[in-house]
């Protein structure tokens, strides 16, 4: 017997909210659900949450097209439900049939809006609103469907063409779309699709039977969600827990005062408002090199520019291929364009980071950095990603988080079609977020996002070349397989290294100035001859990498150790210090592992030998409630070539075995040396959006309103929001009177500027801690720790008296100037 998903609800009496919140329970108490279970299960929720968003804009943007109530008599039958049901079932269809990935929301939305273009075309103008009733009337019904030649046209449009296009262009106008990305999809996907269904214009409105019988037998094969049920408002369809997907809403003050409307922040509006905003930026960039570029590359010994050409070329062939397989074969054209993005992105920022080396070194050639394959491939592997991550997001701006859809084209899916390494990719992250600052604050995230996931798995895969990096390091060292001396991991990460420095290690020689020929210098037809102390030379990316490692694995060690050993503090070290000489000296264990799972043994290892009792059902258990988690990290692990197994059998089999006699070390009443505490770094880059104290003595907190509008007049800014929007706080109470207001605004006047000074004696201003709140006993601004008692009254009376002589000194203006007048 089979049963589709919609059938199992209908059986249950249960939503998809619903169920999918059990199944959740049901994991996190017994621990029963499979990772084919869980993975099915979220591909569920994702394609539910992506038809649930599509169809409440969908409703929405019929209102302002369709009249209620018609007067016409001939318009009696087409009664609005009726046309709501054709529109969406249509719509269905042509998302099942032209979509591989039908949780693309964003060619989902572009494939909703030919749809409502192609009924708009058709019904009788009296059952239209403006402007689309006039639209209408000015396109014939042979405009409805073009001829297979439309398919590959040139861009310039005929007179009949440009009649096609006025209502997808008012659609796109409304709500800010890409024209030109829609009429793409129009020609090269939905009129295919129309040609296969055998819809004509001369045919008719379809008969909403036919439509029907059709997508019932697609709905039947995918035994998936019957989405014909958002029309009747079923209940199993219905948004029902706090779970399910979050439509942001602007706040509004409850008051008497006319309210002006703000258009919600939905998923689909988010994403349309980000993706603009991209384009936005690349319309003045070219898909071909620059003149300045062209200069670099004029300046090198050996000219890159048929190379880079010719790699362009090569891998956007390999990009339209794997995106169609992704995808969907029709939507071929869909990937040239968003690679064509890419490539404007690529040479924008290799052009912005040539300008930074070309100021920082004072040479003008770059012959070996530009000659490099790897560093080429990494950059436009890098603007790709964050195209194709712009296009597969729709951000919840109100809570910061992403409904980032886990799709066919989630990273590492770029650098897996691009035949990269990760760990080279690695290398040029943190060079491309500095050199483009036009990369909002959730594509900042994404590809930190990226980093973490190459510093905690992808990085450590058999054939990666850190392995190779660390072979060289030892061999240099003359000592035990450490890639780094433990002292290291104290130093501040610095954040002047550039994409130079990291590609070109370790051949680099020791000075500075011989670097600069480094850089300059042409890969010869003769290999160069590199003596004994070039060889010994320290690998950049090596160090960094590990550093950055020891950081992200201190800080998920310390988040998980908060969750279960909060009475047990120290600990924390203990476990550290086995955590810190696996990854220096049995870095082998991570050969196609996961961090975490080193992290959660170590966590074991200490307590096993400590007598605590902590079992790995809790340590796992917690280790779910962290953002990173993966089921499979836990469930799936690497024993031995080929086999796979859970977490607790690869901590008999093989952690404890090659770590068995440093465990027990730390039973014993003299435990190994502490290794030290990693260095907490500053974020290198500079996220406007993160939350600024306002002042040291004060425990108030501003940042920008997060919510984006239209950017059909270009990118948001203060000066194009309205009266009301600009005025949005929230105190925890009501305004209450002006002379609140006025203390507000003399605190922030007094710490006006996003940069603070530091010690006496020290010019070079501090950038302004940011906000936290995961971790315990320390302020969250500036990681003090928090005083108490004695020191809580001596600090409270100090503000207190700051603000009374602040007070005073306002009056003693206020009575000065009273005198004068």
């Amino acid at each position: 017997m089979t049963f589709t998903f919609t059938d199992l609800l209908k059986c249950l009496n249960i939503s998809v909210c619903k169920f999918v919140y059990l199944i959740k329970e049901i994991d996190v108490n017994m621990d029963t659900i499979s990772t084919k279970v869980d993975s099915a299960v979220s591909r569920l929720k994702k394609k539910y949450d992506v038809l649930l968003a599509l169809y409440q804009k969908f409703e929405r943007t019929c209102e302002l097209i369709y009249i209620d109530q018609p007067n016409d008599q001939t318009c009696a039958e087409l009664n609005s439900p009726l046309i709501l049901k054709l529109c969406w079932i249509m719509f269905l269809l042509a998302k099942g049939k032209i979509l591989q990935m039908e949780d693309d929301l964003v060619i989902s939305f572009q494939l909703l809006l030919c749809t409502l273009d192609y009924f708009i075309k058709l019904l009788p103008p009296a059952i239209l609103k403006e402007p689309y009733k006039s639209l209408s009337a000015g396109c014939s019904n042979s405009s409805i469907r073009t001829g297979r030649r439309s398919q590959n046209r040139n861009t310039r449009m005929s007179k009949p063409d440009t009649d096609i296009i006025k209502v997808i262009e008012e659609l796109c106008k409304t709500h800010d779309c890409n024209l030109d990305e829609v009429k793409n999809v129009y020609f090269t996907s939905f009129i295919p699709f129309l040609n296969s269904m055998g819809i004509t214009a001369f045919s008719g409105l379809p008969e909403v039977e036919n439509l029907s019988r059709i997508y019932e037998e697609m709905y039947l094969k995918n035994k998936d969600i019957d989405a014909r049920l958002f029309l009747e408002k079923d209940g199993i369809l219905q948004y029902e827990h706090t779970e399910c997907l979050q439509l942001e809403r602007t706040p509004t003050k409850n008051s008497g005062e006319d309210l002006l409307i703000v258009l919600p922040q939905t998923p689909v509006r988010t994403a349309m408002n980000t993706i603009q905003q991209l384009v936005m930026i690349l319309n003045s960039a070219s898909d071909k090199p620059s003149d300045n570029l062209i200069s670099y590359f004029n300046n090198c010994t050996v000219n890159p520019t048929h190379d880079i050409v010719e790699r362009v070329e090569n891998l956007g062939r390999i990009f339209k291929e794997k995106f169609a397989e992704a995808v969907g074969q029709r939507c071929a054209e869909i990937g040239s364009q968003r690679y064509r993005l890419g490539v404007r992105l690529y040479y924008r920022v290799m052009e912005s980071i040539l300008k930074s080396e070309e100021k920082r070194l004072s040479i003008h050639n770059f012959s070996k950095l530009l000659n490099n394959n790897t560093f080429h491939a990494s950059l436009l592997a890098c603007a790709l990603e964050v195209v194709v991550a712009t296009y597969g997001t729709s951000t919840n701006a109100s809570q910061g988080d992403a409904m980032n859809m886990e799709t066919n084209l989630s990273f590492p899916w770029i650098i897996n079609i691009l035949d990269l390494k990760a760990f080279d990719l690695y290398k040029v992250i943190e060079s491309f977020i500095k050199a483009e600052p036009s990369l909002t604050r959730e594509m900042i995230k994404h590809l930190e996002c990226c980093e973490h996931q190459i510093m905690e798995s992808l990085a450590w895969q058999s054939d990666s070349p850190l392995f190779e990096l660390i072979k060289q390091s030892k061999e240099r060292d003359g000592q035990p397989d450490e890639p780094e001396p433990p002292s290291y991991i104290t130093q501040p990460v610095q954040h002047n290294h550039t994409a130079a420095d990291l590609y070109l290690s370790p051949t680099k020689s020791p000075k500075r100035k011989a670097f600069s020929t480094s850089v300059c210098s042409a890969p010869d037809s003769q290999p160069p001859v590199i003596n004994q102390s070039q060889k010994l030379y320290k690998s950049t990316s090596l160090s960094l990498f590990y550093k950055k490692v020891y950081w992200l694995a201190y800080k998920r060690l310390s988040n998980l150790c908060s969750r279960l050993l909060s009475e047990h503090p120290e600990l924390k070290h203990l476990i550290w210090t086995l955590f810190h000489h696996t990854l220096q000296n049995e870095y082998e264990l991570m050969k196609d592992r996961h961090l975490d799972q080193i992290m959660m043994c170590s966590m074991y290892g200490i307590c096993k030998v400590k007598n605590i009792d902590l079992r790995f059902k809790t340590i796992v258990t917690a280790y779910k409630e962290l953002t990173n988690a993966n089921q499979e990290t836990f469930k799936c692990v690497l024993i031995r070539e080929g086999q796979y197994d859970s977490i607790i059998v690869f901590y008999n089999l093989v952690f404890m075995q090659r770590l068995k006699t440093n465990i027990l070390q730390y039973a014993s009443s003299r435990p190994p040396t502490l290794s030290p505490i990693p260095h907490i770094p500053k974020s290198p880059y500079k996220l406007s959006n993160s939350p600024l104290r306002v002042s040291a003595g004060n425990n108030i907190y501003i940042s920008p309103l997060k919510s984006s509008y239209k950017f059909s007049e270009g990118l948001l800014s203060p000066t194009k929001m309205t009266p009301r929007t600009r005025i949005l706080v929230s105190i925890g109470e009501s305004f209450g009177t002006s002379e609140k207001l006025q203390k507000i605004n003399q605190m922030v006047c007094n710490s006006d500027r996003p940069l603070k000074h530091g010690a006496e004696g020290s010019t070079a201003p501090k950038p302004l801690k940011r906000l936290r709140f995961d971790i315990e006993g320390q302020d969250e601004a500036d990681g003090r720790e928090h005083v108490s008692g004695e020191k809580f009254q001596q600090k409270l009376a100090e503000m207190t008296s700051t603000r009374t002589r602040i007070q005073n000194q306002n009056d003693g203006a206020d009575a000065s100037t009273a005198e004068q007048k």
